[in-house]
């Protein structure tokens, strides 16, 4: 697929980054003319995204987070977070509102959250691997 500009991140899944990755995508973003509320929920899609890796990829320690942004035509916004961590066994269980590994303080809403606020989500994950978020947000032509 053709698209007018892109860019790619990659660093560790330690939580500071997770407002440096919400952050990057926005302003990166911006050059679409977004309105506030799009940027809003596309920086909350990415945050949950980002979260997930850090809280859920590496248990045991650090491993690298990527994120791949592109403008596509027709106004598109192309995100994609993904991970090289243990992946999720049951991905069906995980997409379930309410569903958490992550503990009590934990809402298990992230998956949901994601695909509320964007225009398409999709989720694949291979034990071991990793996983691979991809949301896609069409933006509104302004005028």
């Amino acid at each position: 697929m053709k698209f007018e500009n892109y860019m790619t991140l990659e660093f560790p899944s330690k939580s500071a980054n997770e407002a440096f990755a919400r952050s990057a995508v926005a302003c990166f973003a911006s050059q679409m003319d977004p309105t506030l509320e799009e940027l809003g929920d596309i920086r909350t899609a990415v945050s949950e995204a980002v979260t997930n890796c850090i809280v859920h990829a590496y248990p045991n320690g650090f491993g690298n987070i990527y994120v791949r942004c592109r403008i596509l035509k027709d106004n598109v916004l192309d995100i994609v977070v993904k991970d090289k961590g243990v992946g999720i066994p049951d991905l069906e269980q995980a997409k379930r509102p309410m569903f958490t590994t992550g503990g009590e303080d934990r809402s298990g809403m992230g998956f949901t959250i994601m695909e509320s606020f964007m225009t398409s989500f999709s989720v694949t994950s291979k034990v071991g691997k990793g996983t691979s978020v991809h949301m896609r947000r069409k933006l509104q032509k302004r005028k």
